[in-house]
């Protein structure tokens, strides 16, 4: 690259470079080895006893849930399976919706 090409300020040693990515603004620049200990602080004045109740309390569902649903497999004959899907979206809660009513029907 030509040398008339560049800025007039453009940094040209390295040292410069360095002076450059320092002085930059927010993430652009590494941090400090102040800003890095400030940092792990953060992450360590807690007890592991303290971040596994805090973590606890964000894993609970909320009051009104539905309970969660079984997974399983079960096994269609094709044609049954192809005319299931055919139906569009909501075929398994139809299956689901199907089988309660065919067990209130038997009585059990």
């Amino acid at each position: 690259m030509k040398s008339d090409t560049l800025p007039k300020n453009f940094p040209a040693d390295p040292s410069q470079w360095e002076k450059l990515i320092h002085d930059a603004p927010g993430e652009d620049r590494p941090p400090t080895p102040e800003e890095v200990a400030a940092r792990k602080d953060a992450f360590v004045s807690h007890s592991y006893e303290e971040l596994k109740s805090k973590l606890a309390m964000r894993r609970k569902r909320g009051k009104g849930k539905a309970p969660l649903k079984v997974l399983t497999a079960i096994r269609f004959d094709p044609d049954v399976l192809a005319a299931l899907r055919a139906t569009g979206r909501g075929w398994q809660t139809l299956v689901n919706d199907t089988m309660r009513e065919r067990l209130k029907m038997s009585g059990s």
